[in-house]
């Protein structure tokens, strides 16, 4: 159990700062302007980062590259689930009208509707999970390099 409840903590950290930011980009109607979601990754990653920081200062020596890519997908996916979650119920219990206003940015006549929303929405936060571990992990890994004399 203990080595699930960093990412578990870690992830529900970073899923409520996704909801902040979304709910603040939402007071200043700016939470349908797909170029904003751009920062969502940013905040994944720091999340990410501090999670495999932590797990690292945790193991010492015993620190592997296994240990710390599963720490932070496990904390990504949790955080994607739970902000997937909270997006959907937003679209369609708080803001009903949210769907369509997102949708007037494409041109186009598309046959969308909040299931697609979602998913594409957790595909996104997945992708960008798997890209920010293995990003932090290039940090965090032990070098296994021969130190030459010179």
């Amino acid at each position: 159990m203990k080595n699930i409840s960093l990412p578990v903590r870690f992830g529900l950290v970073i899923s409520a700062c996704l909801i902040a930011y979304f709910l603040l980009l939402s007071l200043f109607h700016l939470h349908t302007n797909p170029f904003f979601s751009l920062f969502n990754g940013v905040i994944t990653g720091f999340g990410i980062y501090e999670t495999i920081k932590y797990y690292k200062l945790q193991k010492a020596e015993s620190f592997s590259y296994t240990g710390g890519f599963t720490v932070g997908i496990t904390a990504g996916f949790i955080a994607t689930l739970i902000f997937t979650f909270f997006f959907t119920f937003y679209a369609t219990e708080v803001n009903v009208n949210f769907l369509n206003e997102l949708l007037t940015v494409f041109k186009g006549d598309y046959d969308v509707h909040i299931g697609i929303v979602a998913f594409v929405t957790a595909i996104m936060g997945f992708a960008t999970t798997v890209v920010a571990t293995l990003t932090c992990m290039q940090l965090f890994k032990n070098s296994r390099n021969i130190v030459q004399k010179a």
